[in-house]
C-alpha cells in the first residue's frame, strides 16, 4: 500500500481555480467591453446628428478593434479574455437568438413563400460559394460570405466561423464588407420599390430576402409602407431560422471542408474522426431548443426583452473582440477579390429574389 507521506505533492498538476480563471479574462473581457461601449457610444452619435445610425454599434465594435489593433499589439495579459468574448460569449449570443425565432409566424406566410424562403437561400449560398471559389478566394472565406449574404449577414458569419474554424482575419473581413454592402442596400432598396415596379407586398419579400439584419430590414421598408415592414420582417426571421440547419449541415460536413495544409493529405470527409460537440455544436443545439420552447410558447413573453437586448450585447462584445484580433495589413490584402464576390453575390441573390416573387405573383 503506498504511503501518501511519499507522494510528491509538487509532481500533481494544480488546476486552475475558478477565480485563477476569472483573473486570467477579465483584462481582455473589460478590453472588449470597453471597446463596445465606444462603439454604442459612436451609434448614439450618429443618431443624433443624422436621425438615424447608418453604421450599427455591432459594425463599428469590430472597426474600432481593428483600429485599436492596428495601432496596439496586446500581449499575453490580454489574449484570454479577448479570445474568450470572442468565442463562447459569441456562441451564447446564437444560442439565445433562437428566443426570437417563432414557428407560429412562419407558418402564417403560408407553405409556398416558405418554400421558396428556404429554396432562395439554399441556392443562393450554393451559387455564393461557388463564385467565390471561381474567384479564388480561400474555401472558410467563401463559406463565410455565402452565408453571410444568403441568410442575415453578421449573424451568419458570427454563427459559422467556429464550425468551419475560421480565424479573425476571415470573420473580421467577411464581416467588414458585408456591413458596407448592407448600409449600400438599406439606403438603394427604396428607389429600387419604383424602378422595378414592386407592390408594398412584393417589396417587403424583396428587402427580407435581400436585407442582412431585421433592424436594416425596418429601415429599408419603413419608407414604403407598413405592409413592407410587416412583410419584410416576417421573411427575414424565415431567413434567420435557415442559420440552424446550414450550421448543422456545416458541422456535418466540417471534416471535408478542412482545407488541406501544404505536404499533407486530405482527411475523408463524413463523419468520421468528429467529435460529438464538433458534430453538432452545443450553441447550435441551444439554439434550435430555444426555437422550439418559443414555438411552444414555453418562453416567458416578458424575458424575450431582456434576451434580446443581452443577445445584442454580447454579439457587440464578440464583434470588438475578433476586431482586436484582426491583422488589418491581411484584411487589406483580401480587399478587391472580397469586395467583388460579395458584390456580386448580393446581385445573385437579389435576381433569386425577384425571380421568386415573380414565381409566386406578389407583383
Amino acid at each position: 500500500m503506498t504511503d501518501a507521506r511519499s507522494i510528491d505533492l509538487k509532481a500533481i498538476p494544480a488546476r486552475p481555480m475558478p477565480t485563477d480563471l476569472l483573473v486570467r479574462l477579465l483584462p481582455g473581457t473589460l478590453l472588449c467591453g470597453a471597446v463596445s461601449a465606444g462603439a454604442v457610444g459612436l451609434e448614439q452619435l450618429e443618431t443624433r446628428l443624422f436621425g438615424q445610425a447608418w453604421l450599427e454599434s455591432l459594425v463599428l465594435a469590430i472597426l474600432l478593434g481593428t483600429v485599436i489593433r492596428t495601432a496596439w499589439k496586446p500581449d499575453a495579459r490580454w489574449v484570454p479574455g479577448i479570445q474568450f468574448s470572442a468565442k463562447i460569449l459569441l456562441e451564447i449570443a446564437v444560442l439565445l437568438l433562437g428566443a426570437s425565432i417563432s414557428a407560429q409566424a412562419i407558418a402564417s406566410a403560408g407553405p409556398a413563400l416558405l418554400a421558396g424562403i428556404v429554396g432562395t437561400v439554399a441556392i443562393a449560398i450554393c451559387a455564393s460559394y461557388g463564385l467565390a471559389r471561381l474567384l479564388r478566394l480561400p474555401q472558410r472565406m467563401a463559406i463565410l460570405i455565402a452565408c453571410g449574404n444568403s441568410i442575415c449577414g453578421n449573424s451568419a458569419i458570427a454563427a459559422v466561423a467556429p464550425i468551419i474554424g475560421a480565424d479573425c482575419d476571415d470573420i473580421a473581413t467577411s464581416i467588414a464588407f458585408t456591413a458596407v454592402l448592407g448600409v449600400g442596400v438599406v439606403l438603394g432598396l427604396p428607389f429600387l420599390a419604383g424602378l422595378l415596379h414592386l407592390t408594398d407586398l412584393s417589396f417587403g419579400v424583396f428587402a427580407g430576402l435581400t436585407v442582412y439584419a431585421v433592424p436594416q430590414v425596418l429601415a429599408a421598408t419603413a419608407p414604403v409602407s407598413a405592409l413592407s415592414v410587416q412583410m419584410g420582417t416576417l421573411v427575414k426571421l424565415v431567413r434567420v431560422l435557415m442559420l440552424g440547419p446550414v450550421c448543422v449541415v456545416l458541422a456535418l460536413l466540417a471534416g471535408s471542408l478542412r482545407e488541406t495544409e501544404p505536404g499533407q493529405h486530405r482527411r475523408s470527409g463524413g463523419l468520421a474522426g468528429i467529435s460529438a460537440h464538433r458534430l453538432v455544436p452545443w450553441f447550435i443545439v441551444g439554439f434550435l431548443a430555444l426555437a422550439g420552447l418559443r414555438s411552444a410558447d414555453l418562453v416567458p413573453h416578458a424575458a424575450l426583452a431582456p434576451t434580446a437586448q443581452l443577445t445584442g450585447i454580447l454579439t457587440v462584445i464578440s464583434m470588438a473582440a475578433l476586431g482586436l484580433g484582426v491583422d488589418v495589413r491581411v484584411v487589406a490584402r483580401a480587399g478587391l477579390r472580397v469586395t467583388g464576390v460579395v458584390t456580386l453575390s448580393l446581385v445573385l441573390l437579389g435576381g433569386i429574389a425577384l425571380v421568386l416573387i415573380r414565381f409566386l405573383g406578389l407583383g
